[in-house]
């Protein structure tokens, strides 16, 4: 899904030789990690590729490690009897395999990355749009945005709606702007994906993973309910392709918390939560989008997408070495339904993000968090120039009627990656 694609990029771009060792196609070097000796396993890996393996010179990379355990447990040897020598492991849907694993493993001795699509800004600069991209790292609450850069901004977010953050869908279309190969690279994606759950459980968990995977990316935004996935397949059985799709960074669940203070996962809910896909651009392909229909889907199906491009943004924003797990907020009242599209934890404060992917729209399950929660900064991500004002409304919640006074900081859609930033800025200016 981009993995090798990338690894195999950055070795040819910084290190005299690579050297990929695929431990799925080649299962006759299974072998070699029966002894746990790096040294005697580079020499032979180097007899075999008939090239040298050298520290400091040779990436040694191993794809789809999850496919000789026992390599995995080697690792640890190279670190300690090799340090010198640059490996990268990857796998397909690995922290399932890991779940199994029944090494020990190597504590302390191996970096964890956790590899997302190139986001927004990431894309820009593959299109060769620096300059816009540099100014939005450069942008400061308040600072203002002339309209020719703020509209340039909104048609290539519109592009990045279609062709998502895969490297290689990225990679096509920077070659030649031709959205027919993006189409086609997204649907290779696809199913090259699905043919990975043969790897991993039963025919029946196999057949669940797809049912789970129709279902998400027509329901992004949505709570998820089993009996709307499958009627004919038990809830059960769907949550265990769920948790396997959530392990393999196919599906992000953004889980419910109650929003009452830090950590927000301490709140978190383990039956109530919304599915995100891994790429706004396997969300369309998923859903069957073919270029005829681009500008109807893009029209109709905005609000949807708009959360999609927001999750991955937040998710990508933070440090790659640890999780970063996405949080909603809803309140389901009689006549009194109210739901917060994301939270932000910042320090101790908890910052409510409402998505939209037009017109401003109502606010008011944002100013009943807030009253709630008797918290007094809130952002908006939609489609307009950003803006920071001070407003007032009147909230009636819980027999109770609440006079707030907030402020809003209002960003447009193509700036959730600074998000986090703006919102640090902001409060620690204060």
């Amino acid at each position: 899904m981009g993995k090798t694609y990338l690894v195999e990029t950055f070795g040819e771009s910084h290190f005299p030789s690579l050297v990929t060792v695929n431990l799925e196609q080649k299962e006759d070097l299974h072998s070699l990690f029966n002894r746990m000796e790096s040294t005697r396993i580079v020499q032979e890996l180097s007899l075999y590729f008939n090239q040298p393996i050298e520290p400091g010179r040779t990436l040694l990379f191993f794809d789809e490690i999850q496919a000789c355990p026992k390599a995995i447990a080697c690792l640890r040897y190279f670190h300690e009897e090799l340090p010198n020598l640059h490996v990268i492991a990857a796998g397909s849907l690995l922290d399932f395999a890991l779940r199994e694993f029944r090494h020990s493993m190597p504590v302390g001795r191996i970096e964890y990355l956790h590899l997302y699509p190139m986001s927004f800004q990431e894309f820009l600069l593959a299109m060769g749009e620096n300059a816009v991209a540099k100014h939005m790292d450069a942008y400061r609450v308040g600072d203002e945005l002339g309209d020719a850069v703020h509209y340039k901004l909104r048609d290539l977010l519109r592009t990045y709606f279609f062709v998502g953050g895969m490297p290689s869908a990225v990679a096509a279309y920077a070659a030649r702007r031709d959205l027919l190969e993006v189409q086609r690279t997204l649907a290779f994606i696809t199913t090259t994906l699905q043919d990975d759950f043969a790897k991993y459980g039963t025919r029946a968990q196999q057949r669940n993973m797809r049912h789970v995977l129709r279902y998400a990316p027509r329901n992004i935004g949505r709570k998820l309910r089993y009996v709307n996935i499958s009627r004919e397949v038990r809830s059960s059985d769907l949550r265990t392709a769920l948790e396997l799709l959530d392990l393999s960074r196919i599906v992000t669940l953004v889980r419910h918390t109650s929003g009452n203070g830090v950590p927000l996962g301490a709140e978190a809910s383990e039956s109530h939560f919304k599915p995100l896909l891994l790429d706004i651009g396997l969300c369309n392909s998923l859903c069957g989008l073919s270029l005829p229909d681009a500008p109807e889907l893009l029209t109709v199906q905005e609000g949807g997408l708009a959360e999609q491009f927001v999750g991955q943004e937040l998710r990508v924003a933070d440090s790659s070495f640890q999780e970063h797990p996405l949080f909603y907020w809803h309140r389901e009242q009689k006549n009194a339904n109210a739901e917060v599209d994301y939270l932000r934890a910042c320090e101790d404060q908890i910052v409510p993000v409402e998505v939209r992917a037009g017109s401003p729209g109502s606010l008011k399950s944002l100013q009943v968090f807030l009253a709630e929660k008797k918290r007094r900064f809130a952002t908006r991500l939609n489609m307009d120039k950003p803006s920071i004002g001070t407003f007032k409304a009147t909230i009636s919640s819980r027999k109770e009627t609440h006079d707030l006074t907030y402020t809003l900081l209002s960003l447009p859609l193509y700036m959730a990656g600074q998000l986090d930033r703006l919102i640090r800025e902001h409060l620690s200016s204060k």
